[in-house]
């Protein structure tokens, strides 16, 4: 795999995480909301820090797209599964949440899971056509 499709996994990676943090923190700052207040809603996007994660994630999207471009689903979003180990690392130091040990161990088992998926191929081999009859 090529450089350039490493980053484009690591941006897949930070865009998803640091856009999950800002929208995590900015609704921390508001407090509870209810979806039947639309206006309101619609209102929170246009918030410094909801504004910015929505960025990101849009970032995070476009990564993906492309991505997905040129790898199977089933090998890009279990490589991009990194971003669990990132997110409860910020959310613990970022966001003061507490992570409990039932979590990490959860996360390991996921960065064992995805190290084991990076192993094999990003794109499953072409089958060949079937033959007339078969």
């Amino acid at each position: 795999m090529s450089f350039r499709k490493y980053l484009v996994l690591a941006a897949i990676v930070l865009f998803g995480s640091f856009g999950d943090i800002c929208l995590s923190y900015a609704m921390k700052q508001v407090g509870p909301q209810s979806a039947t207040d639309l206006p309101h809603i619609i209102g929170l996007v246009f918030t410094p820090w909801v504004a910015l994660g929505t960025l990101l994630l849009i970032g995070f999207f476009a990564s993906y797209m492309s991505a997905l471009s040129w790898a199977d689903l089933t090998y890009v979003l279990p490589a991009t599964g990194m971003g669990y180990v990132l997110l409860a690392l910020m959310a613990r130091f970022l966001l003061h949440e507490q992570v409990s040990m039932t979590r990490w161990i959860g996360i390991l088992l996921v960065s064992v899971g995805v190290a084991v998926v990076t192993r094999g191929p990003a794109l499953t081999p072409a089958r060949p056509e079937a033959e007339d009859g078969d």
